[in-house]
């Protein structure tokens, strides 16, 4: 861990072993760090908050060009680990990140551009002065399905902000996260501004985090379950908090789209990272006009997706995190499958020859989905796409809103009229029109309902984790 500017065992001496998904084998351990851990993090975190806070932002910003420069430097190597803890293959790996770098580089540039403002009186001799000041120390979860880019999405605008930090990262991609602070570590980072606590029960690291005073917000990203757990906790302390969460994104085919570029389009979207994305389409509307050629289109694609070791040339699907990331996929396959779903492509999973030590589910295509069935409502987090025929346009706005997600939603059509009116109408935070990669560091990220609160990325981003001052000068 490392806490304070050193790195640093848990107090109690333990530790966990880290696992390639892939193949079982022993990666490497990571200290098992208790909530005493944590609370020393909070004490560095909180102690070098009035020194960081008052550097200029222009330090600020050199400190965060010079990690993004050290990150794109170490990218090959960062990407390298990544596919072995995690899991993803290579290719998704390096873009992931340079995803990261990404928001290295924008908010480097936002930490200059924290602006107040003068604001008029009713009184002649009477000035106001507004202006933006960081929140505090920030305690930060991130998740294990992008373990380098969605760190560097909340330290980079903590930092720019002037705000310390206490960083848990997933129990699954410890690695990742070290080997992502020490980018800052080299980058110059004065000791106590970033913290990082591993540890293998994520439970007690978060209640400390919500209970503590002195944490003044609170960032996570991972399950709505979670979500709402740690969210109800920080209230007690009136905590800031932003919490990007699950999805279950409606992907709709419009009957003027082109079918085989749709087609390509889902195949292309839904198998990245093993299905394992909070944006990742988990509900294909086809009209019934369309389907015939747009089911041909997806499964020839599918079926030619090679799954295995990520480190491996070709492989396009890698292992899902765990086997109880598998059993979840089989359950719902199964019921659909049970409540008279076809599956032309996939359906099992995969045990055999090299898939024997590692967390495999075959790249799969459900057909004739309907609404009775727990893959229509439950996000699947995994390699499976479920085809949902539909025959009235205007109702399939309603069908796609029908779900207390709102954090992703694509668009296929080719009538501009049609996609402005998909665009106003659908209840979702990011929406990809013609469009399967509708995110950008220099955009907002961030959903409605049970996908969460607040936006990372683009100019919203910084401001998660910024206060409003006003001065009244009497003259």
């Amino acid at each position: 861990m490392f806490i304070d500017g050193e790195w640093v065992d848990a107090r109690s001496g333990k530790t966990f072993d880290v696992t390639n998904p892939a193949t079982g084998e022993l990666l490497g351990s990571a200290p098992a760090g208790e909530p005493e851990d944590a609370v020393a993090a909070i004490d560095a975190a909180y102690a070098s908050f009035p020194d960081w806070a008052n550097t200029t932002a222009y330090e600020r910003s050199r400190l965060l060009y010079s990690a993004w420069q050290l990150m794109t430097e170490r990218s090959e190597m960062l990407a390298q680990l990544m596919t072995a803890e995690q899991g993803k293959p290579l290719k998704a790996a390096r873009a992931e990140v340079n995803y990261a770098a990404d928001f290295l580089i924008w908010f480097a540039e936002e930490a200059k551009r924290v602006n107040g403002e003068w604001l008029p009186s009713q009184r002649p001799d009477q000035r106001f002065l507004s202006v933006k000041a960081p929140v505090g120390v920030v305690a930060a979860i991130t998740p294990w399905n992008y373990p380098i880019s969605m760190l560097t999405r909340k330290m980079g605008p903590a930092l720019a902000a002037g705000c310390t930090l206490v960083l848990k990262p997933a129990e699954s991609t410890p690695l990742c996260a070290k080997a992502t602070f020490e980018v800052f570590v080299d980058a110059g980072i004065p000791e106590g501004v970033i913290n990082l606590v591993t540890a293998v029960e994520p439970a007690p690291i978060g209640d400390v985090f919500t209970a503590d005073p002195r944490v003044a917000k609170l960032t996570f990203t991972g399950s709505t379950a979670v979500g709402r757990v740690l969210a109800s906790k920080s209230a007690a302390n009136l905590q800031r908090i932003s919490v990007e969460l699950g999805g279950h994104a409606p992907f709709i085919v419009f009957p003027d789209a082109d079918p085989v570029h749709a087609a390509k389009g889902a195949a292309a979207l839904k198998f990245l990272n093993a299905g394992q994305a909070c944006i990742s389409p988990n509900r294909l509307y086809v009209p019934a006009s369309l389907r015939s050629t747009f089911e041909e289109t997806l499964c020839s694609r599918v079926e030619k997706i090679e799954t295995g070791n990520g480190a491996v040339e070709g492989v396009g699907v890698g292992p899902l995190v765990s086997d109880t990331a598998v059993a979840k996929v089989e359950r719902q396959v199964e019921d659909a499958r049970d409540k008279g779903a076809g599956v032309p492509v996939g359906g099992t999973r995969l045990t055999q020859g090299d898939y024997a030590a590692g967390h495999f589910f075959a790249p799969t295509v459900l057909t004739d989905v309907t609404e009775d069935m727990t893959i229509y409502r439950e996000e699947t987090f995994g390699p499976v796409a479920p085809v949902i025929s539909y025959d009235d346009p205007d109702q399939v706005i309603e069908l796609a809103n029908d779900t207390n997600y709102g954090l992703a939603a694509y668009v296929y059509t080719r009538d501009i009229g049609v996609a402005m009116r998909a665009f106003e109408r659908l209840r979702f935070g990011i929406i990809g029109v013609n469009d399967v990669n509708p995110t950008s560091a220099s955009v907002p990220f961030g959903g409605m309902g049970d996908s969460g609160l607040g936006r990372e990325g683009g100019h919203e981003g910084i401001n998660e984790y910024l206060e409003t001052k006003t001065g009244g000068f009497a003259i």
